[in-house]
């Protein structure tokens, strides 16, 4: 993308009244920005959703004073900019119908695994949701995801300094523009995050964390990722909202479930109780949902199965250890062959099944995950 079309696309995206929706639908359909603001007013009007109205916005060109502004902002500031069209903008971001034309980010970003998790909740984080959010990305760390989320308070803050303690990639959107950084007590995590990771926003350079920004904020943490987790969350919230956008861009969800009466356990309780949200108990229940495998680059099976399954008993540990070295084996012969009754085996296998490390199969056939 040359800076003409830039300059261009900025205006186009000031004129009053043009959305991401149909900004999309002008650029798909004349290819660039520039020849929008050039072609014959009665080729504009046949384009669904083009009125008069519109039409005449369209031809106001004081908008590209405005653009000019923002253009010489992102220019002077070394800010870098992603088109939705471009190879380089998120890949499942692209088939959001209602995804930002234009990406402003800073840092080292590279979308060089497809394995990407969004990780949101309370800003009133409690010790419970700080040590297992701090344990999920532990345990994660081996097959190297990118971890998104909000840069806000409580949950946000945590899930990013789990991940640069573990040297992953990690992400903050902003519901601002880039010449500010909310909240201003994270100023401190900056350069950190810029190291290995960045952050990333829709808002222009003049946009302030406004309460509306943090609702439009979160459909871009939720179509980015491959999964959303919900860690803790109140009966109401952004969580829910991140969620809910997430199951409606048919993306994976967990919730972290807690006691009945924990108020920050509400949320979550709720969206595993409507099955809008995968239970989730440890990293491996990630795994098995997502069909990740327990492999990486960076690292080997050994490793990683220390670290997912460090929580197993060693009962369980003995059965696991077995089927992964014999496969897919029938009830029978796994009790003969780990020296367990019948009757406390099928016990140990279910609590094995919840845990995520074993899958059953037809036939009572089981299978190490």
């Amino acid at each position: 993308m040359n800076d003409t079309e830039l300059l261009h696309l900025l205006a186009l995206l000031k004129v009053d009244g043009v959305g991401d929706i149909i900004a999309k639908k002008l650029l798909n359909h004349f290819g660039n920005a520039q020849t929008i603001f050039q072609i014959k007013a009665s080729k504009l009007t046949s384009i669904d959703g083009i009125g008069q109205q519109l039409l005449k916005k369209l031809k106001d060109k004081s908008v590209f004073e405005k653009a000019a502004a923002e253009f010489d902002y992102i220019k002077s500031n070394n800010i870098q900019v992603c088109f939705y069209q471009d190879d380089n903008y998120p890949e499942r971001l692209k088939h959001c119908i209602d995804g930002p034309v234009l990406l402003f980010y800073t840092g080292n970003i590279h979308w060089n695994t497809r394995k990407i998790i969004s990780i949101v909740g309370t800003r009133q984080i409690t010790s419970y949701g700080t040590e297992f959010c701090k344990k999920l990305i532990e345990d994660l760390a081996p097959l190297n995801p990118i971890i998104v989320s909000g840069f806000a308070y409580g949950v946000d803050i945590v899930a990013h300094q789990a991940a640069m303690d573990h040297n992953l990639q990690t992400i903050g959107v902003l519901a601002h523009g880039m010449n500010q950084i909310y909240p201003k007590n994270h100023k401190k995590y900056i350069a950190k995050m810029e190291q290995n990771g960045g952050f990333m926003t829709e808002f222009w350079s003049d946009s302030s964390p406004e309460k509306e920004n943090f609702v439009k904020r979160n459909r871009i943490v939720a179509g980015i990722a491959e999964a959303t987790i919900v860690i803790e969350s109140a009966e109401k919230g952004g969580s829910l909202i991140t969620a809910n956008l997430a199951n409606d861009y048919n993306r994976d969800v967990f919730a972290v479930p807690g006691r009945t009466s924990d108020k920050l356990s509400q949320g979550c309780n709720s969206l595993i109780k409507t099955q809008r949200a995968h239970l989730l108990t440890s990293a491996a229940d990630v795994l098995y949902i997502l069909n990740w495998e327990l492999t990486s680059s960076l690292t080997n099976d050994k490793v990683i199965q220390k670290q997912l399954f460090i929580s197993l008993e060693p009962d369980e540990q003995k059965i696991y250890d077995y089927l992964l070295q014999n496969g897919k084996q029938l009830l029978d012969i796994i009790a003969i062959e780990c020296d367990f009754p019948i009757f406390k085996i099928s016990s140990i296998l279910l609590n094995m099944e919840l845990k995520g490390v074993l899958r059953p199969l037809p036939g009572k056939l089981f299978e190490a995950v």
